[in-house]
C-alpha cells in the first residue's frame, strides 16, 4: 500500500503527467455529460421501449459502447463508433488502394493525410446512419414534440455534430492528454454500466439463501478471466533477430551484441474479430424479420433461424459465433501483419533471423510462426467471446456477465495497459520507480483499434 502511494505521489510531482491526467479526466467528463443530454424535441417520458430493445444483442453493444448513449436518445447516441468504422475501412482500403498504401509509408505526413480522410469518411457515415437511428425512434414509439420534418432535421444535424465533438475529443486527449483517446472514450462507455450492473448483482445474490458466498465465487471468476484477458493481450513470441552491424545511441554493436527481437503478438487481431463476427451474427436476423414469409415452410425456417441467432445462450449461437472469430482472427492478423514487409525492412538494414536466408525465406519463416501462433490466440479469444454466454447460463444477470468476456474486457484491460504504459514511461525517463517493482510494464504499443 505504501508503494502505491509513493506512486501516486511520483505521478502528482511531475508537472506535465499531472496536467496530462487533469486533462484527460476533464474531458472523459465532458463525454460522459453529454450521453445525458437528450436530442431536442424527444418526449423523455417515451424512452422505454429504446431502452428495452438495447437490452442484448447488437444494439446493446453498441449502448454499451456509447456509455448508455444509444439508449438515452442522447446528442452523443453514435458516439465514436462512426469513426471507428471509418478507421477500419480506411484499413482495408489500405490493402487495394496504392494511394493510400503510399500514404501508410510517408510517415507523419502521411498519417495527417489519412487522419483527414478518416474524418471526413466519418462525417459521411455519421450522416447515413443518422436517418437510421431516427427512423429507429419512431419505430420504438419516441414521441417527438416538434414536427415531423424539423424533428428529422435537428436530429441529423445534432447526431451529425455529436459524432464530430466526441471525434474531436479524443483527439484532444490523444495529442494533449494521456492514453488513447478514441479507445478511452469507449472504455469510459463501457465502465459506465459497470457499478449498476455490480449492484444488481450483488442484490440479486443476497436475496437468495447463501447467495453472498456465490457472488464471491462470482467475482473470483471475474479476476481470474480479467487474469487470462492480459495474459492474452501480452503474450508474444519473439523472434531473433542478429544484425551484422548496428548502430544505437551513438555506439556501433557487432555480432551476439546486435542481437534484438521481432515480437509476433499471439492475438495481433486485438477486438475487431469479436466485433466482425458480432456483426456478422447480427445481419441475417435483421434480413430475416423484414423478409420472413412465403408460405408457413418458409415461415418456420426464418423463425428457427431467427431464434438460433437471436439467443445469445444457445449452442448453435456461440458455435458459429466461435467458427467466426477464429476465421476473422486470421483475415485480420494478415491485413495487419505484413510479413514480406517486415523481411525487406530487416534484409534492407542488414538484419537476419539466425538459420534463416533474407528475404523470401525470412518472409515464409514469419508467415509459418505466425500463422501457428495465431490458432491458440484465436481459439482463446473465441473461449473468451463466449465466456458471458456460460456466465448467464450460470446465473449471472446479464448487464454483469458482460464484463466476463467478450468486447468490453478486452477493450478494458487493452487501454489500461496502453495507458499505463505511457505513465510508466513518464516516471522511468525522470528517474522514478516504475509502476511495477521490476520497474518494467509490459504493455500495448498500440491503440484498442
Amino acid at each position: 500500500m505504501k508503494r502505491f502511494i509513493d506512486t501516486v505521489k511520483n505521478i502528482w510531482a511531475i508537472e506535465e503527467l499531472r496536467e496530462k491526467i487533469l486533462l484527460t479526466l476533464g474531458l472523459l467528463l465532458i463525454y460522459r455529460l453529454g450521453s445525458n443530454v437528450v436530442l431536442p424535441g424527444v418526449d423523455t417520458e417515451s424512452l422505454g421501449n429504446l431502452q428495452s430493445q438495447a437490452d442484448g444483442g447488437l444494439i446493446g453493444i453498441l449502448n454499451a459502447f456509447t456509455g448508455g448513449a444509444f439508449a438515452n436518445a442522447s446528442i452523443l447516441a453514435l458516439g465514436i463508433m462512426p469513426y471507428i468504422s471509418a478507421s477500419i475501412i480506411i484499413q482495408l482500403l489500405g490493402m487495394a488502394v496504392p494511394s493510400i498504401q503510399k500514404m501508410q509509408k510517408e510517415g507523419e505526413s502521411g498519417r495527417r493525410k489519412l487522419n483527414q480522410i478518416t474524418r471526413i469518411l466519418t462525417i459521411g457515415i455519421t450522416m447515413a446512419q443518422a436517418p437510421g437511428y431516427v427512423a429507429n425512434l419512431k419505430v420504438q414509439g419516441v414521441v417527438p414534440t416538434v414536427g415531423p420534418e424539423m424533428f428529422w432535421i435537428l436530429s441529423i444535424v445534432v447526431l451529425t455534430a455529436g459524432t464530430i465533438f466526441a471525434m474531436w475529443l479524443g483527439e484532444r486527449i490523444t495529442d494533449k492528454g494521456i492514453g488513447n483517446g478514441i479507445s478511452l472514450l469507449i472504455m469510459v462507455g463501457i465502465i459506465a454500466s459497470l457499478p449498476q450492473a455490480f449492484l444488481q448483482e450483488l442484490v440479486s445474490k443476497i436475496d437468495q439463501g447463501g447467495g453472498l458466498v456465490l457472488f464471491v465465487v462470482e467475482i473470483a471468476a471475474l479476476i481470474i478471466v480479467i487474469l487470462l484477458s492480459v495474459a492474452l493481450v501480452q503474450a508474444v513470441r519473439r523472434i531473433p533477430v542478429q544484425y551484422a552491424k548496428r548502430t544505437t545511441g551513438g555506439r556501433t554493436f557487432t555480432g551476439n551484441m546486435a542481437r534484438q527481437y521481432i515480437p509476433l503478438k499471439v492475438n495481433a487481431a486485438g477486438v475487431m474479430p469479436i466485433i466482425f463476427a458480432q456483426a456478422i451474427m447480427f445481419i441475417p436476423v435483421t434480413i430475416l424479420q423484414y423478409t420472413a414469409g412465403g408460405g408457413e415452410e418458409a415461415s418456420a425456417s426464418a423463425s428457427w433461424l431467427i431464434t438460433v441467432f437471436s439467443d445469445i445462450q444457445g449452442f448453435w449461437y456461440n458455435f458459429f459465433f466461435a467458427v467466426m472469430i477464429i476465421l476473422f482472427t486470421y483475415f485480420y492478423t494478415a491485413i495487419q501483419v505484413n510479413t514480406n514487409q517486415m523481411a525487406e525492412d530487416l534484409k534492407r538494414n542488414g538484419g537476419f533471423v539466425p538459420g534463416i536466408k533474407p528475404g523470401k525465406a525470412t518472409a515464409e519463416f514469419l508467415d509459418t510462426v505466425l500463422s501457428r501462433i495465431t490458432l491458440p490466440g484465436s481459439i482463446f479469444l473465441a473461449i473468451l467471446a463466449i465466456l458471458p454466454a456460460f456466465a448467464m447460463i450460470a446465473g449471472v444477470n446479464t448487464q454483469f456477465a458482460y464484463f466476463y468476456g467478450g468486447t468490453s474486457l478486452l477493450i478494458m484491460v487493452g487501454v489500461v495497459l496502453d495507458t499505463l504504459q505511457q505513465i510508466e514511461s513518464y516516471l522511468l525517463n525522470r528517474h522514478y520507480d516504475g509502476l511495477m517493482k521490476n520497474g518494467k510494464l509490459k504493455g500495448r504499443a498500440v491503440s484498442a483499434f
